[in-house]
């Protein structure tokens, strides 16, 4: 259907390569979250059983797809409960008054670079997340311009992934602060558009993320961004 998938058809007509998750990958998650669900809500000992064994497909079809073992995964499904849904991802793209954006070390990534954020918290908002967030790995403290852009983890790119994922990601303005490194991160730094890193870390940030966050600073008027 036209324009249903507005943010992928943005890159294609661009040239920039975005790139589903694999058939199988989509389809161990997909059965994955049924049986999640089915066990927070069933009444049924025997349909629990079913749902089990649902868990334990889904984890046997990403163990032969991938480097991880079925009890590895499984132990990583089985501590997710209740009604699934995707986990978000916020970030936040901060500019400096020269125009450059903020980029820490991931030190869980083998210090690559990407913008600051994580997983958001219960009890904070989506911006109070990401401003913490910001401030605990990179020393600064920032102001929200605008949020840039709702993006779909499975639609962007990205290394594949054993769960769903939103990736909310806000342009911010430098208010403030002094760089110093986290039990996260082992770096800092500012990069003008021209002279992004190589070496990011792409299960966090894209290079084509980066690029629509320089433009989103550069026309604070464009909409928000979703697919």
């Amino acid at each position: 259907m036209p324009g249903a998938e507005p943010g992928l058809a943005y890159f294609r007509d661009r040239g920039l390569t975005v790139s589903r998750d694999p058939d199988w990958l989509a389809w161990a998650r997909e059965i994955q979250a049924i049986a999640q669900t089915g066990l927070a809500f069933t009444k049924d000992p025997y349909d629990a059983e079913r749902y089990v064994s649902l868990r334990a497909l889904a984890a046997r079809i990403m163990a032969a797809h991938t480097d991880s073992s079925a009890d590895r995964i499984l132990d990583l499904f089985s501590r997710e409960a209740g009604y699934a849904t995707p986990k978000i991802d916020v970030r936040g793209a901060v500019f400096d008054g020269a125009g450059r954006i903020l980029l820490v070390r991931e030190a869980l990534d083998g210090g690559r670079w990407t913008l600051p954020g994580g997983w958001a918290d219960v009890n904070q908002t989506l911006s109070e997340c990401v401003l913490r967030e910001i401030r605990e790995e990179s020393g600064y403290i920032a102001k929200i311009g605008k949020l840039a852009a709702v993006w779909d983890r499975t639609r962007q790119g990205h290394p594949p992934g054993p769960f769903s994922m939103a990736k909310v990601c806000f342009v911010c303005k430098l208010e403030g602060g002094a760089p110093s490194v986290s039990l996260e991160t082992s770096g800092v730094g500012w990069f003008s558009e021209e002279a992004l890193p190589g070496d990011l870390s792409l299960g966090r940030t894209l290079p084509h993320q980066l690029q629509r966050m320089f433009t989103h600073w550069r026309e604070p008027s464009l909409p928000t961004e979703f697919d």
